[in-house]
């Protein structure tokens, strides 16, 4: 009998699984695999695009590459802002930062901030005791001030969700968008289960958009449960620890690279 996959590495894979959902596909910025003129056309329609590792982690080599003007382009990579003139140019530094691994391109979405510093949402879904998907904990994650990425492993600082979302609208609003992150992350759940029904947990990385629509980022089918660890509500890190152990999952909690927010 064929081992049921409970890793999927490949960002790209997932996405086209996620895609087959009506629902879900409305949530998902335009994902495309990289080459010169796939980032080219990208940017001439999004002027912002984010390109990543097909098959990273940890927002390692992610880079925010934008067009501004007629001719002038700029990236970042990690706290490297480099620009230039011409768009043959820009993409060799590229190309020279990728190392020749196969990325993916992503619209960009220009995120809610708190305190000047973009954020997104880290949901967890697993299996419960009874099998079925549930929602076990939601975590704000505020980007590191110098970098484009959120990741708590790349020096990012973790608060609860709702202190970052009442920052920028009502506590009614508020509710109303953590319940439906939760709902669209079981979705994402079900969805990708369709193709891998091995899978016992996933985290789906949300981002709110200015007009505070959902984006669906990334979905890490062996989630890190570092940004838990940093909460001040504890019984979300103690039931994913408890649902993780149920399917034989047991986690590093010594979290020493995110920061745990002050509110």
């Amino acid at each position: 009998m064929k081992k049921q996959l409970t890793r999927i590495s490949n960002k790209l894979t997932k996405t086209r699984v996620l895609l087959r959902s009506p629902e879900l596909r409305r949530h998902i910025p335009v994902t495309r695999k990289m080459d010169q003129a796939i980032l080219l056309d990208m940017l001439g329609r999004y002027k912002m695009v984010y390109i990543k590792p097909c098959c990273g982690s940890l927002g390692q080599g992610v880079i925010r590459v934008e067009r501004y003007g007629d001719s002038s382009w700029r990236y970042q990579a990690g706290t490297v802002v480099r620009k230039f003139k011409g768009y043959r140019r820009a993409y060799q530094a590229i190309h020279s930062e990728t190392q020749g691994k196969p990325y993916l391109a992503q619209k960009g979405v220009r995120l809610l901030a708190y305190k000047g510093r973009p954020f997104d949402i880290r949901v967890m879904v697993q299996r419960n005791l009874k099998g079925a998907w549930e929602a076990t904990g939601l975590a704000g994650r505020v980007a590191h001030p110098r970098k484009v990425v959120t990741n708590g492993s790349q020096g990012g600082t973790i608060f609860p969700a709702e202190v970052l979302l009442n920052a920028n609208t009502s506590s009614e609003k508020s509710n109303a968008l953590i319940a439906e992150m939760k709902r669209i992350g079981v979705k994402c759940a079900r969805q990708l289960a369709t193709a891998y029904p091995g899978l016992q947990e996933i985290g789906v990385d949300i981002a709110i958009d200015r007009h505070f629509k959902l984006w669906i980022l990334e979905v890490n089918t062996a989630p890190d449960p570092c940004p838990f660890t940093k909460l001040p509500d504890s019984s979300m890190l103690q039931r994913i620890i408890k649902y993780g152990k149920a399917h034989g999952r047991t986690y590093n909690l010594k979290c020493m690279k995110s920061r745990k927010g002050m509110g």
